[in-house]
């Protein structure tokens, strides 16, 4: 086994794991309780994840930042909870907005995610009209029955499907598992993934508006969806995926930036929150308005 730490007091605007992790960015990590988005925080718990074939557990305790895996993963660790970006530099940038401070000011430390582009995808295509919680419950459980077993330590923890063992299944087996119509949305995905049809990491180097274009190709994909996956996955910091909360915070906040269809709402609302990383402060603005903390 690999250990490590990470003081937190070496990362630009500090960090707050549990805000980071259960704020409905990521679908693709587990709660050592088993408590994961069910609303108390982690005390002592760790929270897992598995990486092309490695487990790595991270909890945030006493100042710091401790990791456990089956190779050296600070690096993965990095990327993953993106402890490299200038969070204080980001917040410092923001515009002048009485919502954005308060919300910055309330979650001060909450980072953006960085989840595998695949898992990510087929996590949010789950995510249509459900709540986090039971978002979370289907992705686990698309891993349990259809990841790979990995030991570690003593536990049994399961990667996420590959696009081969998704495509696999059935839409029968998926709606048992509780997938509903999101079903055949995930299998014919898979299948596109699996064939070299498209792919996900495709978006990374196009444009923001080509990229989130290029991801509505996969079936069950709309432009919120999309804008999810560039967001928490593929490194677009300006994408602001319009969901309920934030189509509410622009009907109460912001109602010059409604302008009637996604892609121009799109525009006029990543310019009210500041451009480069107006993904940043929509991710504080619907943990804000979602939580009401």
């Amino acid at each position: 086994m690999d250990t490590g730490t990470i003081p937190v007091d070496s990362l630009s605007g500090g960090l707050d794991l549990y805000r980071t992790l259960e704020s409905g960015q990521s679908y693709c990590w587990r709660r050592s309780d088993g408590e994961m988005y069910g609303g108390a925080k982690p005390g002592d718990s760790w929270y897992s994840t598995v990486v092309e074939g490695d487990v790595i557990r991270i909890r945030q305790d006493d100042g710091v930042l401790e990791w456990e895996s089956t190779t050296d993963a600070e690096a993965t660790v990095r990327r993953l909870v993106r402890l490299d970006d200038d969070l204080e530099a980001i917040v410092a940038a923001a515009s002048d907005d009485p919502l954005l401070r308060e919300a910055y000011d309330a979650h001060r430390g909450m980072r953006l995610v960085e989840d595998p582009p695949f898992g990510c995808l087929i996590s949010f295509i789950c995510s249509a009209q459900m709540r986090v919680s039971r978002i979370h419950t289907m992705v686990s459980t698309l891993a349990r029955e259809y990841g790979d077993a990995i030991e570690f330590d003593g536990e049994t923890y399961h990667t996420f499907p590959t696009p081969d063992q998704l495509a696999a299944a059935t839409e029968a087996e998926l709606r048992e598992l509780g997938l509903g119509y999101r079903a055949p949305y995930v299998v014919r995905t898979a299948e596109m993934v699996a064939n070299g049809e498209a792919d996900p990491a495709e978006a990374r180097g196009l444009e923001y508006e080509a990229a989130r274009d290029s991801l509505t190709r996969f079936v069950g994909v709309g432009d919120k969806v999309a804008d999810c996956v560039l967001l928490f996955s593929l490194g677009f910091d300006e994408a602001v995926p319009l969901d309920t909360w934030i189509k509410s915070a622009i009907e109460e906040y912001y109602p010059d930036c409604d302008r009637g269809s996604y892609a121009d709402t799109s525009r006029a609302i990543r310019e009210r929150l500041g451009g480069e990383y107006a993904g940043y402060a929509q991710t504080y603005i619907f943990h804000h308005l979602r939580t009401g903390e």
